[in-house]
């Protein structure tokens, strides 16, 4: 027997091409302005599940204050004095009423201010934003209009109308610009509806909402790098 076996390395999964996707472009209005093409790399690969678990758990754990504490035997006021003599009583020797055991004491290893942040590295969360952009693009739960600049004030009742004429239900996201302001103003009141910046779009909002509602300019797309 000649067969020679070679030793490699770990076999990484053939994953799909990216699926290519697109979503109908409307006006506030509700008039069909056309089709848009979504960005395969974005909109169309396949979800990695464990990658958005990690990352969305980092994020989680970034948010918590770490602010608990409790006070152990030598932070809690009282207790200088040996509460009775060291030996003739029949009972164990005490040093202070003050420690744990004793009612009012001290908490033995209790909380103590930390930090739970966790290093997330930058590839795997912009992979963890494309699979969730990718699952709702997947489950047609993307919208893209034209613009808010048809609103010239704030008013919550043109918000309301807005997400009825597009059929938005749910819990949505809407992603704006900075120039937007009277949109965030709009939408700020409503209890099913959370604004973001474009560029502070994340994992966890995408996968919180039903819907994620994009405009031309906050609709992403690969930068080309000269």
């Amino acid at each position: 027997m000649s067969d020679v076996f070679t030793l490699r390395g770990p076999i990484k999964k053939d994953r799909p091409a990216p699926a290519t996707r697109s979503v109908t472009r409307r006006s506030l209005t509700g008039s069909d302005l056309g089709s848009v093409a979504l960005e395969p790399t974005i909109f169309g690969i396949e979800p990695n599940m464990a990658v958005m678990h990690q990352v969305v758990k980092a994020q989680l754990a970034a948010k918590r204050s770490g602010t608990q504490s409790t006070k152990t035997r030598k932070e809690v006021s009282g207790g200088g004095k040996k509460p009775f003599n060291q030996k003739g009583t029949g009972g164990a020797r005490q040093g202070t009423i003050r420690a744990p055991h004793y009612p009012g004491g001290g908490i033995a290893l209790g909380p103590k201010p930390r930090k739970y942040d966790q290093k997330t590295p930058k590839k795997m969360i912009r992979l963890a934003l494309y699979s969730a952009l990718s699952d709702r693009a997947q489950l047609e739960r993307v919208a893209l209009i034209d613009s808010f600049a048809a609103w010239s004030e704030p008013k919550t009742k043109e918000a309301l109308s807005a997400l009825s004429v597009l059929g938005l239900e749910g819990k949505i996201l809407v992603v704006l610009s900075r120039e937007d302001v009277t949109a965030y103003r709009s939408f700020h009141n409503l209890a099913n509806v959370k604004t973001i910046d474009a560029g502070e779009i994340n994992a966890y909002d995408v996968l919180d909402s039903d819907w994620v509602l994009f405009t031309d300019a906050t609709l992403p797309v690969v930068k080309e790098i000269n």
